[in-house]
């Protein structure tokens, strides 16, 4: 069957007018990247909650606030994409093993000392500043790239406070 310009026309226009999800058009490894980065911004912000409650430092307050706007801005590529969104509402809970398990051992380490909880923050943002450059490199869609990169920055952000905190 040969392929005509008005058949090109009638598929680029369905595409276009939002009869096929959006979702379809992500690679498997953006969708799991969305979903992934979201729970790992809630672990940053319940974490910083966590602390600013124990220690009472400023940093963990701001930066918490800041956390949740990431995930806002996460959780709109979700519904943008209408990609599935598990992540538990409950603080301190988390679909992903590792964020689990990851979120439980920093929550013992940051409760040892204000010195602990702020290398903590140190270890979060470094984390989510490995882990966005590493999910940057396969992202095609530009809204996508546009909010990781914007996570990025923020979280550069987040630990130059934290290690001008620490010292």
């Amino acid at each position: 069957m040969k392929t005509t310009t008005f058949t090109k026309a009638i598929v680029a226009a369905v595409l276009m007018s939002g009869l096929v999800s959006a979702a379809f058009a992500l690679t498997a490894t953006e969708s799991s990247s969305i979903l992934f980065m979201k729970q790992e911004e809630k672990v940053a912000r319940d974490v910083y909650q966590v602390l600013y409650a124990k220690w009472g430092h400023v940093t963990f307050g701001s930066i918490a606030v800041s956390e949740q706007r990431h995930m806002d801005a996460v959780g709109n590529l979700i519904a943008r994409y209408r990609l599935t969104d598990a992540t538990p509402a409950e603080a301190g809970k988390f679909t992903y093993p590792e964020l689990q398990a990851l979120y439980d051992e920093l929550i013992v380490f940051g409760s040892q000392s204000l010195e602990d909880a702020l290398a903590v923050g140190v270890l979060i943002e470094q984390t989510d500043i490995a882990d966005l450059k590493e999910a940057l490199k396969t992202m095609r869609e530009k809204p996508i790239r546009n909010v990781f990169s914007n996570l990025l920055d923020g979280s550069y952000n987040h630990l130059a406070a934290f290690t001008r905190a620490l010292n």
